[in-house]
C-alpha cells in the first residue's frame, strides 16, 4: 500500500521560513513526479511546485523565488523549502505522488498525503 507521510508544518511569522517533507512508502516501480498543493477552507486545491524524479522543477507564479522543491531519490521523500512565508501563504499543504505500480503503463496512479497545516501569522 502507498502511503505519504508529510511533516514540518506549523505556525511561523510573515518573513519566515519553514520546511515541508514528504516521504513515499509502499511497493512502487517508479516514481513520476512528486510535489505539493495547497488549499484553504471555501476554495479548490491550489498547485504550488512539483519535481520530476529524473529531473526538473516547477513553479506556480505565486511561490516563484521564495519557495524551493528538492527531493532525495534514494528515501523517495521531497523538500519544499519555503520562505519570505505570506500570509496568503496560509493554507493546508497536500503532498502528491505521480507513480507506476509496475513496469505496466496501465499500473500508473497518484497518491495524496493527508496534509499539513502552515500558518503565516504575527
Amino acid at each position: 500500500q502507498v502511503q505519504l507521510l508529510e511533516s514540518g508544518g506549523g505556525l511561523v511569522q510573515p518573513g519566515g521560513s519553514l520546511t515541508l517533507s514528504c516521504e513515499l512508502s509502499g511497493s512502487i516501480f517508479n516514481i513520476v513526479a512528486m510535489g505539493w498543493y495547497r488549499q484553504t477552507p471555501g476554495k479548490q486545491r491550489e498547485y504550488v511546485a512539483k519535481t520530476f524524479m529524473t529531473d526538473g522543477n516547477d513553479y506556480a507564479d505565486s511561490v516563484k523565488g521564495r519557495f524551493t522543491i528538492s527531493r532525495n531519490n534514494a528515501k523517495n521523500t521531497v523538500y519544499l523549502q519555503m520562505n519570505s512565508l505570506k500570509p496568503e501563504d496560509t493554507a493546508v499543504y497536500y503532498c502528491f505522488a505521480a507513480v507506476y505500480l509496475t513496469n505496466s503503463a496501465s499500473s500508473r496512479r497518484d497518491y495524496w498525503g493527508q496534509g499539513t497545516q502552515v500558518t503565516v501569522s504575527s
